[in-house]
């Protein structure tokens, strides 16, 4: 009888960051990943593509628990997450290792590192919420390689942050099955995924994997959850800045999720596999902009340029600037709990009912959670 194993079975990690893996299934002699659409059939010993989940004796296991890639303290702009408390503090990490193959992968350094030892910092779910709530931040973020391959890590951290008060956010490019979905994101507050471009022949091309998990991903968390939720838009050029193509996945966002589902256009630069390409110009950024807006989304945004007017946050209905924003710094700060301060209409988003209470600004501050231990 073939074994088939879905929840994490409870167990302490090794001290070398090893512990028995969820969703995974044995099928022919092999063992066959159920966390991500990839669906790794691996031999003894054998690790799947991100290369953190292994068959070892036998078992599933996930192989960098407890290890991450370091940690920083990040503005929530940065994430980016415009309408998850905005100004707040947010207490970044990731491990290594990634589920996509982006050729232009930004985090390629961590996300396609297979030495973990020498990149991996100890820090248990315990300490790291612990330091969360030390330095005052709102948020842990879960990011920089994607959050699905260590889910096993992520949730066990979410928990140990939840019993503090701290909320917790995936940064994710959302290619997860099914058969994980719930028990992931059931401890996420909140979720930027990163829908790379609309065509599947950008996927395969460039990211060797597939759009439509993606965009089962993104229905799922607007409308299966109460996960918050932001999407990011790399723009390379020539590769996914067609006007038509983006018009196209416009539409589907305002058909499928609705118009309160905040996008980020942001600008690439030339990057591990794709240096040949040049820098994102703004105007093409400026144009994909007035797309979206043309379409009838609420809430656009360009990213990686400086851009007040289309960083800011404007009320859908009467029109005026409600979160101005210059890079990671709010200027004028016009809500009333989650309402304008103009018209009153709601603006969608999680915020704090007292108003801005503080800005963590641009600020980027390295954290050694062995303080915290």
């Amino acid at each position: 009888m073939s074994r088939r194993v879905d929840i994490p079975p409870p167990a302490s990690p090794t001290a070398s960051g090893i512990v028995p893996a969820g969703w995974w299934h044995e099928e022919d002699g092999k063992l066959v990943c159920d966390l991500c659409p990839r669906s790794c059939r691996l031999g003894e010993g054998q690790r799947g593509f991100c290369f953190i989940r292994q068959n070892l004796g036998g078992q599933m296991v996930l192989t960098s628990y407890g290890r991450s890639t370091g940690f920083c303290i990040d503005p929530i702009e940065k994430k980016p997450l415009n309408h998850f408390y905005p100004g707040t503090a947010v207490l970044s990490f990731g491990t290594a290792g990634c589920n996509l193959g982006c050729k232009f992968c930004q985090n390629w350094s961590i996300s396609k590192s297979r030495e973990i030892e020498r990149l991996s910092e100890t820090a248990s779910p315990q300490a790291i919420a612990r330091a969360a709530k030390a330095l005052g931040c709102k948020s842990v973020a879960y990011t920089y390689n994607d959050p699905v391959i260590f889910a096993e890590y992520a949730v066990d951290t979410a928990k140990a942050c939840h019993e503090l008060g701290i909320k917790n956010v995936a940064v994710t490019a959302g290619y997860i099955s099914e058969a994980a979905r719930d028990y992931f994101f059931e401890h996420m507050d909140a979720a930027n995924v990163d829908l790379k471009g609309f065509s599947e022949d950008f996927y395969h091309r460039l990211c060797a994997g597939h759009l439509q998990p993606v965009l089962d991903t993104l229905k799922y968390l607007v409308h299966r959850t109460q996960v918050w939720v932001e999407i990011t838009n790399l723009i390379i050029p020539s590769e996914n800045d067609d006007p038509g193509e983006i018009r196209a996945m416009c539409e589907w966002i305002l058909k499928e999720l609705g118009p309160d589902v905040p996008l980020h256009f942001t600008a690439f630069h030339p990057d591990f596999r794709l240096m040949d390409h040049p820098p994102t110009p703004v105007d093409t950024l400026i144009r994909a902009y007035d797309i979206a807006r043309e379409v009838g989304l609420h809430y656009v945004y360009t990213g990686n340029v400086l851009d007040i007017a289309r960083q800011s946050t404007y009320c859908p209905k009467c029109g005026n600037v409600v979160i101005e924003r210059q890079g990671y710094w709010i200027g004028r700060y016009a809500l009333k709990g989650s309402n304008c301060g103009y018209c009153g209409a709601p603006i969608a988003g999680r915020f704090d009912p007292q108003g801005l209470r503080e800005q963590w600004g641009a600020r980027r501050q390295p954290v050694r959670i062995a303080n915290f231990a």
